[in-house]
C-alpha cells in the first residue's frame, strides 16, 4: 500500500487490528478443512479463501511495519493440529464458509464508511470485492448442491397499500397481533439459519474439547441456540408458516481437536458479537409486539453468555489487549 504521511485515525487502527485477527483465525479452520476435504469444488473454495486471508494478513503487516505499529499476534500454527481426523463434513465447511461470508462482507462493509485515509480506504475497498466474490462463489455452490435452504416464500401483494394507523409504543406491544409481514418472515429465517449452523459448530467443539470450563460455556452456547430455533420456530407456527429446519450438516465421530482451546472459545465469543447485532438488526425490522419480546430477551441472555465468555478468555490469559490510548491519569502522576 502507497505510504502516507497522515497518522492512522482510531477507527482504521480497529479496523486494521480486527481484521487481522480474523483472518488468522478462519486461517486455522481453512487449513484444517483442507487436510481432509474430497469435492473439488469446495477445495477450490477454499483454497482461495485462505490465499485471500493471507494476502490481507501481510497487507495489514506491512503497513503496521510502515507506522511502526505492532502486528497482532493473532492465531497461528499452535492453534491448529492439522494431524487431527475431519471434524466437520464437505458440507458443513461449505455452510462454514457461506455464513463466514456473510459475516466478513458485512464486516468490510461496515469498515469502509468508517476510514478515510486513502490507502486504508483502498485496502479495505479491495477486501470487500473479494469477500463478496467468495460469498456468491459459496451460495452459488450451496445451491448447486441442493442444500441452500431459501426464505420463505409469500403471494405477490395485488397493489400497493399504505398504513392507515400509526399504533402508540403501548398497542404495540399490548395490541393484537397481525400476520408476519415480509421483513420479519426474512429476518426469522436467517436467525434460525444461523443458529442451525452455529449448533453444528458448537457440536464438535464440544465433542473435543477438553477443558472442563470452556466445555461447559460451550454446551451453555449450544442449549441458547436451541433455544432460539425453538422460539420463532413457534412463532412461524403460530402464525400459520412453516418452520425452518436448514439441511442438516453432520459432525464426524472424532474426538481429537483440530483447534486449540483458545481458538474455539475465542471463535464462539466473536460470534456472540455477531449475534447480538444481527438480533439488534432484527428488532428494528420488526414491529410485532412477540417479535419484540423475544428479540430483546435473547438480547439479554446473548449479553450475559458474552459476558461468560470474555471472562474465560481473560482469565485463561488468551486475550489479545485491543489497541489503547495512554492512560492520561499515569502520564500527569
Amino acid at each position: 500500500m502507497e505510504q502516507q504521511d497522515i497518522r492512522l485515525t482510531t477507527s482504521e487502527i480497529s479496523a486494521l487490528w480486527t481484521t487481522y485477527i480474523k483472518s488468522s483465525a478462519l486461517n486455522c479452520f481453512y487449513t484444517h478443512f483442507l487436510t481432509y476435504l474430497r469435492d473439488e469444488s469446495i477445495i477450490s473454495l477454499i483454497e482461495d479463501s485462505l490465499k485471500t486471508n493471507v494476502e490481507t494478513m501481510r497487507e495489514i503487516e506491512k503497513l503496521c511495519v510502515s507506522e511502526g505499529f505492532p502486528i497482532p499476534s493473532g492465531f497461528t500454527e499452535k492453534d491448529v493440529d492439522t494431524s487431527a481426523p475431519p471434524l466437520y463434513t464437505d458440507i458443513f465447511v461449505l455452510s462454514f464458509v457461506y455464513r463466514g461470508g456473510q459475516v466478513t462482507s458485512s464486516h468490510f462493509t461496515t469498515i469502509v464508511s468508517s476510514v478515510a485515509r486513502s490507502d486504508v480506504y483502498d485496502f479495505f475497498e479491495r477486501c470487500l470485492t473479494k469477500a463478496l466474490s467468495l460469498y456468491k462463489r459459496s451460495l452459488q455452490l450451496m445451491l448447486e448442491k441442493g442444500i441452500y435452504d431459501r426464505p420463505p416464500k409469500i403471494n405477490y401483494p395485488k397493489s400497493i397499500e399504505y398504513i392507515d394507523h400509526q399504533p402508540s409504543l403501548l398497542e404495540t406491544w399490548l395490541g393484537e397481533t397481525r400476520p408476519l409481514n415480509a421483513l420479519e418472515l426474512s429476518e426469522l429465517f436467517f436467525v434460525i439459519e444461523r443458529n442451525c449452523i452455529g449448533i453444528i459448530l458448537l457440536k464438535g467443539f464440544i465433542q473435543t474439547s477438553r477443558d472442563k470450563e470452556v466445555k461447559e460455556y460451550l454446551k451453555k452456547g449450544k442449549k441458547l441456540s436451541e433455544k432460539q430455533i425453538t422460539a420463532f420456530n413457534n412463532v412461524l407456527v403460530k402464525d400459520d408458516a412453516f418452520p425452518t429446519y436448514p439441511v442438516s450438516m453432520e459432525v464426524t465421530d472424532s474426538t481429537i481437536a483440530p483447534f486449540s482451546e483458545k481458538l474455539m472459545l475465542f471463535f464462539i465469543s466473536s460470534s456472540n458479537s455477531v449475534g447480538l447485532s444481527t438480533l439488534c438488526h432484527a428488532i428494528t425490522m420488526s414491529t410485532r409486539k412477540d417479535l419484540a419480546v423475544h428479540y430483546m430477551l435473547f438480547v439479554t441472555e446473548i449479553m450475559k453468555y458474552g459476558a461468560a465468555g470474555l471472562k474465560l478468555l481473560v482469565e485463561r490469559g488468551w486475550m489479545e489487549q485491543p489497541p489503547q490510548q495512554e492512560d492520561r491519569k499515569d502520564l500527569s502522576k
